[in-house]
């Protein structure tokens, strides 16, 4: 939609477009510079998104103890969508946000063990904005996959700031990441396609919020002069919990327990940011023109506990299919486009729907076409009543975090009020909001309808369950390859995914899924510690098994790596290693487990045979 007629030089616009619409009928004009560049009317659009923040830590949705005052006026100004809902885990709704469908369709179902990486062919915003002339930007939490082909870089975002892995601290981030003054990955994307991103770890000073949001800052001042799109998916308030002391001292200070003292602290310091960056968008002249969306990726991770929170009195948070475990706030304001009125849509929607929304308002031409299961919320938003279809809408949820996808595992099929959970139970949020009487004894023929759109949604979504998103290796857009234990295929769901994990040693094996992508000799080294952080190997044995490959080698002592070198033929396969001790069975052996994995591994393509 485009803005107001008070709010824009229409007389102007007007002799621009047929400019440009004659230029584009003779040939002379390319849609994806010219007219965007030209067409200023279309939003810039920053995207922000918390992490683990649920419906009740917010003050103006009713939490009594925690502060947020930028956020409450953010909420003030907006349109809010009350009904909104996500993914109950931080990597699957990444996926839906960023490409309008089903996470369980992109690949992504987990938040590690290799079901945390978004299959290359999906098409996201940041490729579409792009391709549209918008400049693309993320600052903060990816947590789609760490290697090619399905870094940020590689899904159309054009430069960034961002951590590794699903949080600071895990595994694949910078080693001994904690919050402050931490050592983060500065990236711009190559501008040739399939060659190298221009990528260097860079050691930051101050808080991680205050990090990101600085940079996100610098990234719109640098682009004020074009149309930019900022992700800012922020890792707080994930754990661990830290904050800056004066954050959570308050919070101490009124008797709240840890955790939640903590949590709160976190988001305190986001909602401080968040006045910064408004402030700063007003003094660049960009706020009248700017869609700021602001939400949240699942439920409350801190906010409800034994020792009390609040969460808006949802059953539920973090990982549930209950209402408090995927239902979020969610505002849109933007002053050039009337979105600022301070009301609320009940209608039921999700975060599906932003990628057809936003190509809505911002006149975004498809990359591809690729079926979405999200629906634009323009209507919606302005304020139109919603069409009464013969079969009103239907989305489900659920939460796997397992190795492969379980059929009514930990999911709500919601409909109008009405949510079917675990396709056993049925309550109506009209009149029990807390999820607490199930009226499915007495709706038999309600629960037989929900259960069939169940099945039906299940039979589309899980046509390529069998397949594994694989890492590539010896491309050349990524030449050298870092795998990380995070990303191990793991039945025993043992995989170390974060750092103090791997400190401890308390972890089994798993496997790598990866793609080779040239014929070529590869250099594979194992390693307790990343490449540059000294940590010696126990004498024992090493072992690689990668395709038809299976080679063992001795490791002598104080050796803090194992390096092998074999001939792959390009091709899909599997690798996995072993580090044996000598003197014992295995190294980190559990009970009825096998030898330990190296956590982490580089493979290095050398050349040709």
């Amino acid at each position: 939609m485009l803005p107001t007629p008070h709010s824009f030089p229409w007389n102007r616009w007007v002799r621009t477009a047929s400019l440009i619409l004659l230029l584009l009928g003779a040939g002379l004009l390319e849609p994806e510079g010219g007219l965007c560049a030209a067409n200023a009317v279309r939003p810039n659009v920053i995207l922000l998104m918390t992490d683990d923040q649920g419906y009740g830590d917010f003050g103006c949705l009713g939490n009594p103890e925690i502060r947020t005052p930028n956020l409450d006026r953010l909420h003030a100004e907006s349109i809010r969508l009350t009904n909104f809902h996500v993914d109950p885990t931080c990597a699957p709704t990444r996926a839906a946000l960023l490409t309008g469908r089903y996470s369980s369709r992109t690949g992504v179902w987990h938040t590690i063990m290799g079901r945390s990486i978004m299959r290359q062919d999906e098409v996201t915003l940041a490729e579409i904005f792009a391709a549209n002339g918008y400049r693309t930007g993320i600052f903060g939490k990816w947590h789609l996959g760490d290697n090619s082909p399905s870094r940020p870089e590689d899904q159309g975002f054009h430069e960034g700031v961002t951590h590794g892995g699903g949080g600071v601290g895990q595994t694949p981030d910078f080693w001994g990441n904690d919050y402050f003054d931490d050592t983060y990955r500065r990236w711009t994307a190559a501008s040739t396609p399939g060659q190298p991103s221009t990528s260097q770890f860079e050691k930051f000073t101050g808080y991680c919020t205050d990090v990101f949001f600085r940079e996100a800052t610098a990234f719109v001042e640098r682009n004020r002069q074009q149309p930019f799109f900022l992700y800012l998916p922020t890792n707080a308030a994930h754990g661990p919990y830290r904050a800056p002391e004066s954050d959570i001292q308050p919070y101490r200070d009124q008797g709240i327990p840890a955790p939640r003292a903590e949590f709160y602290g976190m988001i305190t310091n986001i909602d401080r940011n968040l006045a910064r960056l408004r402030t700063r968008l007003a003094e660049l002249g960009l706020a009248n023109n700017t869609l700021l969306i602001f939400m949240t990726d699942n439920g409350t991770a801190a906010g409800l506990g034994k020792r009390g929170g609040f969460n808006a009195g949802m059953r539920g948070t973090k990982g549930s299919e209950y209402e408090g475990g995927h239902r979020v706030p969610c505002f849109f304001h933007w002053p050039a486009g009337d979105l600022t009125a301070g009301q609320d849509r009940d209608t039921l929607c999700a975060h599906v729907d932003l990628l057809p929304t936003l190509s809505e308002f911002c006149q975004l031409k498809p990359v591809k076409t690729l079926p979405l299961d999200g629906r634009s919320l323009v209507p919606l938003l302005r304020g139109k009543s919603p069409d009464q279809p013969e079969h009103p809408r239907m989305l489900i949820v659920h939460s796997q975090r397992v190795e492969h996808p379980q059929k009514w595992k930990s999911c709500s099929v919601m409909r109008d009020h009405w949510r079917l959970m675990n396709g056993k139970e049925l309550y109506d949020l009209s009149q029990d909001p807390g999820q607490q009487t199930d009226l499915a004894a007495t709706q038999p023929g309600l629960v037989k309808e929900l259960r069939a759109g169940y099945e039906q949604w299940w039979t589309s979504i899980s046509t390529r369950f069998d397949e594994y998103v694989r890492i590539e290796l010896g491309g050349t857009a990524a030449p050298t390859t870092t795998l990380t234990g995070h990303d191990w295929h793991s039945p025993q769901r043992d995989c170390p995914w974060n750092q103090p994990i791997v400190e401890r040693g308390n972890f089994g094996n798993g496997f790598w899924a990866v793609e080779v992508v040239r014929d070529g000799k590869y250099e594979v080294t194992l390693r307790q510690r990343p490449a540059g952080v000294p940590y010696p190997l126990q004498a024992g044995q090493a072992r690689l098994q990668i395709g038809d490959h299976d080679i063992r080698q001795p490791v002598p002592q104080g050796e803090s790596s194992a390096r092998f070198v074999v001939d792959l033929k390009a091709g899909p396969c599997q690798l996995q290693t072993w580090l044996k001790v000598a003197g014992q069975k295995a190294a980190g052996q559990k009970a009825g487990g096998q030898a330990r994995g190296a956590p982490f591994v580089e493979v290095r393509y050398l050349g040709p045979h």
